[in-house]
Parts: C-alpha cells; sequence; structure tokens
C-alpha cells in the first residue's frame, strides 16, 4: 500500500528525543513541555513508540527538568509539575503516582476524576433538540485533564493503523496547565499536530440540501441566488446525484455512478458550476460496499480478485489496504478528474471495522484528507464528522441532521466554541436547522446571523419542500436581512482568512470562549452564549425568540476588561461588565475590542471570494494593536515555499493623537494584487482637528465625512502598491480623541417603538426620558401601563442591572444576576421551602445584588425556592423553582 500509495505516508516525528525520557523498569515518563508528561506502564518494560491516532510529534525541545531518585521513588520536577512515583508496586495507582502543579499546589493522583472539565465536542448533533453530552475536552478549571491514549491505534512502518499491545499497559498524557489554557491547546497541537489552512474559499456561503435535483434545477437555483444577489461559493449535492439500486439489488445510501436521470450531463454540470465560481462537493456514505450496478462494480470486482460475472457485491472494507487503494483509485479519482473538488463524508458505517478498535469515520477522515492532497498542490480538506481527538488535523466537521427548534439553535454557540477546547475549530452546522420542528422566518433569520459569525455558513435542510433555506422563500424582511448577512459574509474572508492562519501558526481557533482569554474571572465561565470572533471580534447572537410585549430579542453578554465597541453602530461599552442586549431583528450582537482593526472586503452580489482589490478598514479606537493581513493563492500549498504575504495594519494610540499604519506587504508580494485601495473608517473617535495622511513619506490629501451619529470618520480611499506604506495621524482638537457619547436614553427612545403599548404612554416616556435617566423612578407612573419586559427592558438599559436564565447548555441550571453601577436599590431575595408548601417558606438570602452573582441550582439543596429581586424600587420580579 505504501509504494503505490504514497500520499497515506505520514511526516510524523513519534520517537521523543532520550533526553526527555526518564524510565524505571515497569515505567516511563516523557516530558513534552514543561506541562505536558507522558505517562505510561507495562509489566514486561516494553514501551510504545510509535505514532497514535491522536499524537504524531512526541520529538520536541527538551524542557529544563530535574530528576530525583529518593530510595524506591523517583521525581520528576519541571518549572511547572512536581511527579513523584514509587516504583515498589505494580502499575499505576493513588497511592504511587502522582503530580503537584507548582504554582496552586494543587496535587493530581492517579484515577482521580476530574469534574471540573470544561468539555470538549461530540461527533454529531444527529437528531438533538437542543443540547447534548459532550466529551471531556483538554481543559479543566481544576488545573490538569488527563487523556488515556492506551486504547487507540498506532501507526505502522507502512502507516498504517493497526492495534497496540494494551494488556497490563497504561498510556496516559497529563495536560497540567493550570488555566493557562492557550498554551495548553498550543502545545497540544504541536505534539500531535496543527490544524491545516484552509482553502480560501470554504470561508463563503455554502448551500446544500437533501433533494432530489436535476442538474437544470440546480444550476437554476444558483442562477436564483445571482439573481437575488445572495453570493455563494460552495455547492454541495446530496444523495441523490448517485444511484442506489437496480432492479432488485439495493444498497440503500450508498453509491458512487451519476444518476443520469437527473445528471445527464455531469461534466457539463460541474464545468457550469465552476463557471459560475463556484466549488462542489458530492456526498458519500460508502458503508454497503459496492453493488454490481454500479459502473465501476466490474473494475472494483476485478481489483478484488472477485468474478463480476457473479455479481457479489463488494464489501465496505476501509481498513483493508488492497480495498481502499481502489476505493480512492477507482471510485473517487474519477469523478474529482470530472472536477469534484471535495468529499463530504455523511456518516452510516457505525464504529466497528475490520481491524479491532479501528472506527472507519477516523479512518475515512484521516485516508480522504490526505488522498486529497495527494498532488502535493492541492490544499486538501474534508467535510465529516467529528472522529475523536486528532480530528482537528481534519477540518471541516458536519454536526449533523438537528431539528428545527430555537432550542438548537440555543444549543449551538456554546457548542461551537467548547470544541476549541480540542482544537476543533471549524464545525459547520445545519444552518436554519435540518428537520421536523416548525419553520419560523424569526427562527431562520437568527439562525443565519449565527452562521455569519460561525465557523462556516452553510445553509442545509432536509428533503421536506416546506424546509426551506432559501433568503426569498420567507417574507420580504427576512430576506432583505439574512441577504445582507450573507454579503457581510463574503466581505469578512480577508479577516476569516487571516483566522485561518492564525489557527494553522499559533493553534488558536476561530471562535473559543472568554475563559481561554479571562482565565480567573467567573463570569468567563458564566457566559456560553458568547465567544471571541477572532482576534478582534466578540459574538453573542440572539438565540431566543423575541420578546412578545417588548418585540424585541435579548442576550445577556459580559465584556471583558477594557473598552469595546457594537461592530455595527459605534457604541461604545465599558468593560469588564454585563450588559443586557436588546435588538430587532436586523441586529446581531458583535462587539469589537478597543483598538480593534477589522478588514473587511466590497459586499458583493456575488463572488468575492479571491483577494480583493479594495479593502474597508474599520478601526476601532483606543488601544494600541496590529493586525496582519495574511494572503496567499488561496488554493495550493504553494504558501508552503513562501509564496504568501503579510500586510502590517497597526494603530498607534494616545489620548489626543491617533496614527494608523498600513503596509507594506511582507512577503511574496506577488500573491497580491498590483494595487489596492485601502478605505480606513475610525469608530469611536470626536471629528478630528486634523487629518495627516502620507504615502510613501509623500502627503496625500484625503476627503473626510464625519458621522456624528455613528461617532464615526470615514476617509477617502487610498490606492497603493504591495510595497507602499501608507500613514494616516488623526489629531484631537482638545485633549482626548475620544468620543464616546451615552446613548442609553436614544436606545431607549429606540425600544419604545417596538414596544406593544399605549401610543400615549409610549410618548409620554419619551417626553420624560431625561428625567427617568436621572432618577429610575420617574417610570413610577408608567407602571401599570407596561408589561414587566418592557419595564425590565427600560430599567436594565438605564442601570446596569440585569438577571439571566442559563438552562441550555447540559448543566444544571443557573441564574445570573449583576449590578455595574452598585446601586443600593436593586435587591435580592432567595427562599427556601422547609415544607410541603410555600407557607413554610422562610429566607435563606438576601442583600444588594454585587457587580456579579450567580445563583446555581445544583448548589440549593432543598426544593422548593424561589428569587425576588426588587428593580430599582420600580419593578419587582419573582422566580420559582
Amino acid at each position: 500500500m505504501s509504494q503505490s500509495s504514497p500520499q497515506f505516508r505520514l511526516d510524523s516525528r513519534p520517537l521523543a528525543d532520550p533526553k526527555a525520557v526518564v524510565q524505571t523498569p515497569h515505567a516511563r515518563f516523557t516530558v513534552l513541555t514543561p506541562q505536558l508528561i507522558r505517562l505510561e506502564y507495562s509489566p514486561e518494560g516494553q514501551f510504545e513508540d510509535r505514532a497514535s491516532q491522536a499524537f504524531w510529534y512526541r520529538r520536541q525541545p527538551v524542557p529544563p527538568f530535574e530528576t530525583i531518585q529518593k530510595g524506591n521513588s523517583v521525581e520528576i520536577v519541571t518549572d511547572s509539575l512536581h511527579l513523584t512515583h514509587r516504583l515498589d508496586a505494580a502499575g499505576f495507582s493513588p497511592d504511587n503516582l502522582s503530580i503537584t502543579l507548582r504554582a496552586s499546589g494543587s496535587t493530581w493522583r492517579f484515577g482521580d476524576p476530574d469534574p471540573a472539565n470544561l468539555g470538549g465536542t461530540t461527533r454529531t448533533l444527529d437528531n438533538v433538540t437542543g443540547q447534548t453530552e459532550i466529551e471531556p475536552g483538554l481543559l479543566s478549571r481544576g488545573g490538569w485533564a488527563v487523556f488515556d491514549d492506551s486504547h487507540t491505534l498506532v501507526f505502522n512502518g507502512e502507516d498504517w493503523l493497526e492495534p497496540r499491545q494494551t494488556q497490563g499497559r497504561l498510556d496516559l498524557y497529563f495536560f497540567g496547565y493550570g488555566h493557562d489554557y492557550q498554551r495548553c491547546l498550543a502545545d497540544f497541537c504541536a505534539v500531535a499536530g496543527p490544524t491545516p489552512l484552509l482553502p480560501r474559499w470554504v470561508l463563503g456561503n455554502w448551500w446544500s440540501r437533501y433533494w432530489a435535483y436535476t442538474q437544470d434545477e440546480l444550476l437554476g437555483l444558483m442562477g436564483d441566488f445571482q439573481a437575488h444577489g445572495i453570493p455563494l461559493s460552495v455547492c454541495i449535492v446530496d444523495m441523490d446525484w448517485h444511484i442506489t439500486k437496480t432492479g432488485n439489488s439495493s444498497n440503500g445510501w450508498t453509491g458512487y455512478t451519476w444518476n443520469k436521470a437527473l445528471f445527464p450531463d455531469p461534466d457539463g454540470f460541474i464545468a457550469a458550476l465552476h463557471g459560475l465560481g463556484l466549488k462542489t462537493a458530492l456526498n458519500l456514505h460508502p458503508a454497503s460496499g459496492i453493488h454490481p450496478h454500479e459502473a465501476q462494480y466490474p473494475a472494483m470486482a476485478r481489483h478484488m480478485g472477485l468474478d463480476p460475472a457473479r455479481k457479489q457485491p463488494v464489501p465496505f472494507d476501509i481498513a483493508n489496504p488492497h480495498f481502499t487503494q481502489g476505493y480512492f483509485e477507482l471510485l473517487h479519482h474519477p469523478l474529482e478528474a470530472q472536477g469534484i473538488d471535495f468529499w463530504w463524508m455523511d456518516w452510516q458505517q457505525g464504529t466497528a471495522s475490520t481491524v479491532a478498535g479501528l472506527d472507519p469515520l477516523w479512518w475515512l477522515n484521516h485516508l480522504h484528507f490526505l488522498d486529497l492532497g495527494r498532488d502535493g498542490r492541492k490544499r486538501p480538506f474534508i467535510f465529516s464528522r467529528w472522529g475523536k481527538l486528532g480530528n482537528h488535523r481534519y477540518p471541516i466537521g458536519f454536526s449533523g441532521d438537528t431539528t428545527v427548534t430555537w432550542d438548537s439553535l440555543a444549543f449551538q454557540p456554546y457548542f461551537t466554541s467548547t470544541a476549541s477546547n480540542v482544537g476543533y475549530g471549524w464545525w459547520s452546522h445545519d444552518i436554519g436547522g435540518h428537520m421536523l420542528g416548525t419553520e419560523d422566518g424569526e427562527l431562520y433569520t437568527r439562525w443565519v446571523q449565527f452562521g455569519l459569525f460561525s465557523p462556516i455558513l452553510r445553509l442545509h435542510s432536509t428533503n421536506n419542500p416546506y424546509n426551506d433555506r432559501r433568503p426569498w422563500g420567507f417574507d420580504p424582511t427576512v430576506e432583505t436581512i439574512t441577504t445582507d448577512a450573507m454579503r457581510l459574509r463574503h466581505a469578512l474572508i480577508p479577516y476569516l482568512y487571516s483566522m485561518s492562519w492564525r489557527n494553522a501558526q499559533k493553534h488558536v481557533s476561530l471562535c473559543n470562549p472568554l475563559y481561554h482569554t479571562s482565565p480567573e474571572r467567573e463570569e468567563a465561565y458564566r457566559c456560553p452564549d458568547q465567544y471571541l470572533f477572532g482576534s478582534e471580534l466578540l459574538a453573542a447572537p440572539f438565540v431566543q425568540p423575541a420578546d412578545q410585549d417588548t418585540c424585541l430579542s435579548r442576550q445577556a453578554v459580559w465584556l471583558p476588561e477594557g473598552g469595546w465597541y457594537d461592530f455595527f453602530s459605534g457604541e461604545y461599552y465599558p468593560g469588564d461588565a454585563w450588559y443586557a442586549i436588546y435588538g430587532r431583528l436586523q441586529d446581531i450582537p458583535v462587539f469589537a475590542r478597543a483598538g480593534a482593526i477589522v478588514p473587511l472586503g466590497p459586499r458583493v452580489r456575488w463572488g468575492g471570494v479571491e483577494n480583493p482589490a479594495e479593502l474597508t478598514l474599520h478601526v476601532f479606537a483606543g488601544q494600541d494593536n496590529r493586525f496582519d493581513l495574511y494572503e496567499d493563492d488561496g488554493e495550493t500549498t504553494a504558501y508552503r515555499q513562501g509564496a504568501w504575504a503579510i500586510t502590517p495594519i497597526a494603530q498607534v494610540w494616545q489620548p489626543a493623537v491617533l496614527k494608523l499604519t498600513v503596509g507594506p506587504a511582507e512577503g511574496d508580494r506577488g500573491v497580491l494584487p498590483a494595487r489596492r485601495a485601502y478605505r480606513p473608517i475610525f469608530h469611536g473617535v470626536a471629528n478630528p482637528a486634523s487629518i495627516q495622511a502620507r504615502l510613501n513619506g509623500q502627503p496625500v490629501d484625503l476627503a473626510a465625512t464625519y458621522d456624528p451619529q455613528a461617532e464615526s470618520l470615514t476617509l477617502a480611499p487610498v490606492e497603493m502598491a504591495p510595497a507602499d506604506k501608507l500613514e494616516i495621524t488623526l489629531k484631537a482638537k482638545g485633549k482626548s480623541l475620544l468620543s464616546r457619547r451615552d446613548r442609553k436614553a436614544e436606545k431607549c427612545v429606540a425600544m419604545l417603538r417596538s414596544f406593544k403599548a399605549p401610543s400615549s404612554v409610549k410618548h409620554a416616556i419619551e417626553t420624560h426620558m431625561s428625567a427617568i435617566v436621572g432618577d429610575i423612578r420617574a417610570l413610577l407612573p408608567y407602571q401599570s401601563s407596561l408589561r414587566d419586559s418592557q419595564l425590565q427592558a427600560l430599567i436594565e438599559t438605564l442601570t446596569g442591572t440585569g438577571i439571566h436564565t442559563i438552562d441550555h447548555i447540559g448543566k444544571p441550571e443557573y441564574i445570573i444576576l449583576w449590578n455595574n453601577q452598585a446601586r443600593p436599590d436593586f435587591r435580592y431575595r432567595i427562599s427556601v421551602s422547609n415544607g410541603d408548601s410555600w407557607f413554610h417558606q422562610f429566607q435563606a438570602e438576601h442583600g444588594v445584588v454585587p457587580s456579579f452573582k450567580v445563583i446555581d441550582q445544583a448548589e440549593i439543596q432543598v426544593k422548593p425556592w424561589s428569587l425576588t429581586l426588587d428593580f430599582c424600587d420600580v419593578l419587582t420580579m419573582r422566580v420559582d423553582r
């Protein structure tokens, strides 16, 4: 197999440096990093040096460590860990193996459970409505995590997986990183292998649907997207592209032969898609083998030594090297020669194969990824399910067939970002939901908006004609909003592609929980609906339907320390605070950190996946920052030979001066457009006293437009060559260039327009808004005329107080309270029952709500209980559990 299929050879370095190894008669410890130690036990003193499914690069620089022999024990001391192992007992046990984290003093003993693990991901969301259980990850609030690699398979001399010797043996990896989560994931990727750089075009919008399209229908649909000005980059053909049976011979979902009744001219069909600038994939369900009706059956039967005349099915056996050779060369390569760009491995083959312990999904992911890059030039990737640890090397993930419900949407932001805890950063969901449920334009819109700020935006649904994912399949408002979102997605590609490069080089996923960067803050663990979206942005999509009385959606958001801006409106928010965010259907809660630089391409009606000839630079004032805009040819592996360029874009900040520098590009400037226009937009700034621009040191006159409502300054575009350097300096009229207008009152007025409430009441509240801002009790005269949710919206917006319930992430429900301004009139009371009814209740806890408080149902041992909140003497709320 290795000679005929060299693409499956691994470039691995599994044998650790001997200087990193401490061995005893029955144990071996390999110090991979100061925080990561491999722990092996073998009764016969034989240890595994081959690459396992997860760990390929154990040959790491040897960190400093000390080995101490004390009688019948051995100790290993690194900068971070202190391992102790007693040699006089068989195996590992809590009594003879422990590791202490030197910074915290906490000690792990062999076999300890990890209740504080922060989770990883799971294979599929098939048939899931709402939350589901996820596997443990590599990060834990306890400061350590252990991965048991004892029973995974290993690569033999032909780089083919085979079982290892497991009888009595242990092979563990101890991750003792405390709360240095980013370092933990970077080291894991160093030892396991990096996430590859994605092709640029995968970051655009995808279309797929389980539907028996004819080629004319599907090409017509692509034309409809183009006519509606909705850009796409990928068109996937689901399973009906192939025939599934002939006569009495049926193989269910599996097939490799074009259905000529639907696709009479496959070559012309694929050429037409490519002519539209689209890439394409075909759906695969390979579990049932190859049957006599397949065009490739005779060749595949002969390849496997069968007589085609006997019409015996060729069983699927991906663990067999000889079968695998035919599987690719006879079944898949001809279709790729027709123009198929990549493969969608759906999952019907179970978890067993002819090699003990080999999950065929894991192996399909590995082989398909390597095979697609067999020419050494094409940049490979696949589209498949999660196959467990190590599958971050094979993006992109397909999360499965979720139901069309709000609960399913609500779980996906948490599910997506938590997957980064095992380095799996490129999930693709069925945007809009796959099946069942009730179709709803609001739900569809919110799902598309989440898709916009998720790794992959792929519209998909089942073959029910009432499950429609076309934006124009809903009402005009939904069409307008979702069309705008999908255009923005293509404009975001320069930013997203730079994040893919960051992921490949620095092992940081696109979507990350906030505890990755704020690990010592309890708040960061209590905001599962939000995530860091690249280096510059924070997303907190709306995932609940709008309230029937406010007619607004609501999300609770914690913004870490520093300043933040609403990415769309430019409104400033001080950090280290919680906010209740209310929005109309067209609103998306996305925030840019102070100092952020976000490059956007044009909002095209079609295309837009190539390196753009014009960029808008959104610059958010307030901090020094540098953004590296990464670019290459977007498709090939030429970047590995240096065919890439980075354009540095830097903001240098002083209170009265902001200086923006663009370029010159570093690296191979030949991959960039010969000329590019940069249009800077500065957010959070006052109208400056002066604007100075220099291109290669020479003055440039730039027209400027200042928008006082948005507090933004837009400059005319500057056309540059890659070698040019642009410098723009803004100087304030006074001591500060910042403009951070308090917009709370105007936001409340805007919310009133959405409320279902008497017009006279809304007019009166607007008339007295300045008094209400000064004293929230000025709302009391309108208390009886407004619903509680409407009062809550106004109070939360004006006072910085709030409440939010988290009940959709697979853990016991909890409630968070916040009081940003330490208001003494925001009070709480927890009451618990001392019997069978509320006649026996008593007050368990009460007081002024602190800046942040968690009420965790798991910590309240008695039921029932209730929470009563006094919102600033205007609104009383009660939550019963």
